[in-house]
């Protein structure tokens, strides 16, 4: 793989290797001094980018160990998102929560803060009870729940190690029921959005600030019934697609019918394009009771915003334990799907960021944003323990890359790379 999914990052890798075991896997981390771990490709960010070698974990066997009694899952890293959810399905456990899509690896998705919608529901991250991952050395290492650095252990951007297994709480198997509002008019989406947010499971606003938006509403079956007509939405008549003029074909089943939560959860349909395909993707987090302000601010820029969105998607997400992730409170996260124009969208992300640079955005690791790298380490109040943690398992920076090191620091002083010294 020389790009990205959405070919907007070109990888600087020399090579890129496929282990076929977690043996094979160390003995090439302690070979080289530059590694990064490949997910998907699925984000848009050089957050996996590396001048070394870049290695996938697709070729590690799978691995599906659980516990109904403690209610655990141990999971391959390297294995995608949708295949452990089927596996759990089957045996009758899921996940709390899943993102829009499930093409993700396990690891990618964790490592970048990845979530889905809902406000009792953070990160994929927040799920994990122990992660296990290969170290500079070529050590191993187990950190879980409940240690002084698990915190920075799972959103941890790749920059600990490769990770090989994670272990996530799961709960009983549940179906889940969509619907699609359309038509919600602004002045109720502005005061309004926290009721609106909360009246499901799941609930995702799609907007492009220009037309009314539209609301996706997940509730779990015997949940209260989560109608919008209160705000003056009406039901879709018929399956929508999040990108006005897309396919409604490659999104997961709407109108009402029940399914099985890893078939409702996310919006796109497994084998299925996750919505576009040709596209930049961005997304800003914000403190909930900023979210009408900033929802305003956006609004207002509805026709500088016009040539290149295709769509904007806001979501809540609650409160992350990880050190990395969105927030320790509960956030909302306006995610923006832009069409694939580099230096165009680099011109309305300027003008996105000032407008919520009042409400203190904190960007999505995994998506393009303009922020400096000191504008993000503030956005984190536990980024300067993270680089110690960093510093203190990889002082020789393997897992570094030029995004890493701008934000949290290069290798430690003095420290011994293989091969020799930094």
């Amino acid at each position: 793989m020389t790009h990205n999914w959405a070919g907007n990052v070109t990888f600087s890798a020399r090579e890129l290797h496929r282990p076929r075991s977690v043996e094979e896997l160390a003995s090439l981390v302690a070979g080289h001094t530059r590694v990064k771990a490949l997910g998907a490709g699925h984000s848009f960010s050089r957050i996996a980018d590396t001048e070394g070698v870049l290695v996938s974990l697709s070729d590690l066997p799978p691995l599906v160990e659980t516990d109904p009694v403690a209610a655990t899952a141990r999971v391959g890293a390297g294995m995608p998102l949708y295949a452990v959810c089927a596996a759990l399905r089957e045996r009758g456990l899921a996940l709390p929560n899943l993102p829009s899509t499930t093409h993700l690896t396990v690891a990618g998705a964790c490592a970048t803060g990845t979530h889905g919608s809902g406000d009792a529901h953070a990160t994929v991250s927040a799920g994990v009870r122990s992660v296990e991952l290969v170290t500079a050395d070529g050590s191993t290492l187990t950190l879980s729940r409940g240690e002084p650095d698990f915190g920075g252990a799972v959103t941890s951007l790749g920059a600990l190690g490769v990770v090989t297994a994670l272990t996530f709480d799961v709960v009983p198997s549940f179906t889940v029921e969509q619907r699609v509002w359309e038509g919600l008019p602004w002045e109720v989406l502005f005061a309004e959005h926290a009721r609106i947010a909360a009246s499901a499971h799941s609930v995702s606003v799609f907007t492009d600030w220009t037309a009314r938006p539209s609301c996706w509403v997940k509730r779990r079956t015997g949940d209260p019934a989560a109608g919008l007509e209160w705000t003056g939405a009406v039901p879709a008549g018929g399956p929508r697609h999040p990108v006005r003029g897309m396919d409604a074909g490659a999104v997961t089943v709407q109108d009402g019918v029940p399914g099985a939560w890893d078939e409702r959860l996310p919006h796109f349909r497994v084998g299925a394009t996750p919505s576009v395909g040709a596209e930049i993707q961005s997304e800003y987090f914000t403190c909930r009771t900023d979210a009408p302000a900033a929802m305003r601010e956006l609004r207002s820029l509805a026709e500088e915003l016009a040539p290149v969105l295709r769509v904007c998607e806001i979501r809540t997400v609650a409160g992350d334990p990880c050190w990395l992730g969105p927030g320790a409170d509960g956030r909302v996260g306006f995610h923006f799907t832009w069409s694939p124009d580099v230096p165009a969208v680099h011109r309305v992300l300027d003008l996105v960021e000032e407008r919520l640079a009042p409400f203190a955005p904190v960007p999505h690791w995994g998506k393009v944003h303009r922020m400096t790298p000191a504008a993000v380490r503030a956005g984190h109040p536990s980024a300067g323990r993270f680089a110690a943690l960093r510093h203190r398992l990889d002082p020789g920076g393997v897992f570094g890359n030029a995004t890493l090191d701008a934000v949290f620091g290069g290798a430690a002083p003095g420290a011994v790379l293989p091969g020799g010294t930094a």
